[in-house]
């Protein structure tokens, strides 16, 4: 084994470990968890480093010297550099939780029957079973959705030997998913979104911005699926008539909505009963789902022992490295922001700098544009959230609730995630179809994100007017 390979191994198991002592935080509140968590989240980075990409590469160096920053200016460094410690191991331990459901589910054929009797169906309602199929994927598999998916959809229009037919469908299909995954975003406890903007807003809790992030997933689903419908391409010469995909919509998809179901149900038993946050009681619970599902899947009877063992290790020392650039971008934007915010906060007060003098309508509008304008420019919107989140006033003193805020938040990160070449979602997405970022993020959703962020925008000043 090379050097290399041996330290991407090493670091792997370090990501298990920031898993392992973050539960116990979140349940306890202990700070040695945290600080262990840290240790274990920021020495597999280190580990990591050597074999991560250029972008990756330059938050690991840009991290040190934002902390070279703080320690110089600011007097409470100790406690702003433990704070952004955490938040970056939160990210990690988060990150290996869901990856490890992302695990069992790739392997698992009900799961990829699926995907396939989605991709399978007449042009009618592709786009509809593509964008529930997003959604749905998208709570378990995050971006593995847009790889599963994605993958499915391009197989599926390769089958159409009509070349103007099969660069429409491909098109088509790949905007449903994406579209379908960002859906996601304003609501799941499943996604960095809702993690990151409740840890930044005051006072905000996940059930109580579930019914006004509901509103922003309708109008993000409903608009993408309007002007598929309105707006179909035109054909030169008709398209052949196409029977619908064979096979009841039910049981079909009885193993993703028997998950989910499960899943939904395990988490809210845990943060009910144990008073512990939506997102612990997911990092509790989503690996050891994983690990029992990994155990019931065809092929591992009478070596289940074996199996799980087996899959456990390659999980850590194979899957995980895999991943290295992506934990690292994503654990250093949170460590960068939270540091980051640290350092604006008291320049931001010797400039005289007040947000509760902006109108809070304006304020709510600047927030939610500020995400996908600055996800044009490259940064990541756990970047930007973790730097201007903990500048903004407190809910309470805009008059507003917490989580109107969350709210504006989450779904200006959706639209991000439709738009920013920047983003995985947008990068996948523009692997699939064989075109530039660039093409999906502007060509292909830039009416669609315009028309969304209107709507979303009207929807932010009606909750404010009502405030």
């Amino acid at each position: 084994m090379t050097a290399p390979a041996a330290l991407d191994r090493w670091g792997g198991v370090l990501m298990i470990g920031a898993l392992a002592f973050s539960v116990p935080h979140e349940f306890t509140g202990a700070p040695i968890f945290s600080h262990l968590a840290a240790a274990c989240a920021f020495g597999g980075l280190a580990l990591f480093a050597p074999r991560v990409s250029r972008a990756a590469r330059l938050f690991l160096v840009l991290g040190p010297l934002v902390l070279l920053a703080a320690t110089i200016t600011l007097p409470d460094w100790p406690d702003a550099t433990l704070t952004a410690l955490a938040r970056g191991a939160f990210i990690a331990a988060f990150f290996t939780a869901l990856t490890a459901i992302r695990s069992a589910a790739i392997t698992d054929p009900g799961i990829l029957d699926c995907g396939r009797f989605l991709a399978a169906q007449p042009p009618g309602r592709r786009y509809l079973a593509l964008t529930l199929g997003g959604h749905l994927y998208g709570l378990v598999l995050m971006y593995g959705s847009i790889a599963l998916l994605g993958a499915l959809a391009t197989e599926n229009a390769r089958q159409e030997p009509n070349p103007e037919i099969r660069g429409h469908r491909s098109r088509r299909m790949l905007v449903a998913v994406q579209r379908g995954f960002i859906s996601t975003l304003p609501w799941s406890p499943l996604t960095f979104a809702s993690a990151i903007s409740l840890s930044v807003v005051p006072g905000a809790t996940w059930a109580a911005a579930l019914p006004l992030c509901a509103v922003s997933v309708a109008l993000v689903s409903g608009i993408g699926w309007a002007l598929d419908t309105l707006f179909k391409p035109r054909l030169s010469a008709p398209a052949p008539a196409r029977g619908p995909a064979e096979g009841a919509w039910l049981s079909h998809l009885r193993p993703l909505y028997t998950l989910l179901a499960l899943l939904g149900a395990a988490v809210a038993t845990l943060h009910i009963t144990t008073g512990v946050r939506v997102f612990g009681a997911v990092m509790a619970i989503v690996p050891l789902i994983a690990l029992v599902w990994v155990t019931l899947q065809p092929g591992t009877r009478g070596a289940r022992g074996a199996t799980l063992a087996r899959r456990a290790g390659a999980f850590a020392t194979q899957e995980m490295p895999q991943l290295r650039s992506e934990l690292s971008l994503l654990v250093m934007a949170a460590f960068i922001g939270t540091l980051g915010s640290a350092l604006a906060e008291p320049l931001a007060a010797r400039a005289g700098l007040d947000l509760t003098a902006v109108p809070t309508p304006l304020l709510l509008l600047a927030v939610f544009w500020l995400i996908p304008v600055t996800g044009q420019m490259g940064m990541n919107p756990i970047l930007a959230v973790s730097l201007f989140g903990p500048l903004l006033p407190a809910p309470e003193t805009l008059g507003i609730s917490p989580a109107l805020m969350v709210c504006t938040i989450t779904s200006g990160w959706a639209l991000s995630g439709a738009t920013s070449p920047f983003t995985a979602s947008v990068l996948l997405i523009a692997n699939y179809g064989g075109v530039s970022p660039l093409r999906v993020g502007i060509g292909w959703n830039g009416t669609y994100a315009l028309i969304c962020g209107a709507a979303l925008s009207l929807w932010i000043l009606a909750l404010a007017a009502l405030a």
